[in-house]
């Protein structure tokens, strides 16, 4: 299992802080302009520490190669794109722990609506990926057990076979060779930045 404990949040705060009153589609729309790699920009989604492949209560969030070329837009791709990399770092955590590694990917929750984000994701993680009609994963899973608990399905599978609708919005795509580069230097940023953490 891994946690990342600002996803969709991590695009919240950057809305809220940086661009109040923007709705979220418009803000996603001005990053659709930007190149994979945000013109250099990175951003560690680290906005309330971290739990994986970190686990680090006092992780901070920072925007790294701000130059006086960047703008909102960059800005928010980052965000999108520092949120699918961090993602990637626990896919790899848990490959390297002797998962299998996925054909597909299932994802759920708000930040599926967005068509870019799916894009990034599904080149970020190297895997197609699908979509669940939910926007509560957890909570859907959990009614599913509680359901098999209750033997209105036999099985897990069969709980999933009668009520789970997937469809696959998005596979690996050009930028994907560009977002495996820009990922080797988003790992880097955690073990430099790690000393200065509990300093601030």
């Amino acid at each position: 299992m891994s946690v990342m404990l600002s996803a969709a949040g991590s695009l919240r705060w950057f809305r809220d802080a940086l661009a109040p009153g923007v709705e979220f589609e418009d803000l996603v729309a001005e990053a659709a302009d930007v190149p994979a790699g945000s013109d250099g920009l990175l951003f560690l989604p680290y906005l309330s520490g971290e739990r994986s492949p970190h686990p680090d209560p006092l992780a901070r969030g920072a925007f790294v190669g701000l130059t006086l070329g960047h703008e909102r837009r960059h800005m928010t791709r980052a965000v999108l794109e520092g949120v699918a990399f961090g993602l990637r770092d626990g896919l790899d955590l848990m490959t390297s722990a002797g998962m299998t590694p996925a054909g597909q990917i299932r994802a759920s929750g708000g930040g599926t609506a967005s068509a870019l984000w799916r894009q990034i994701l599904a080149d970020v993680l190297g895997t197609e990926l699908a979509t669940v009609e939910t926007t509560e994963g957890a909570a859907f899973g959990a009614a599913l057990l509680a359901g098999v608990g209750a033997d209105w399905w036999r099985t897990v599978d069969a709980a999933t076979e009668a009520v789970v609708r997937v469809r696959p919005v998005a596979a690996p795509g050009p930028d994907a060779p560009a977002y495996a580069e820009r990922h080797a230097v988003y790992r880097e940023l955690y073990p430099a930045l790690a000393p200065t953490f509990p300093r601030l």
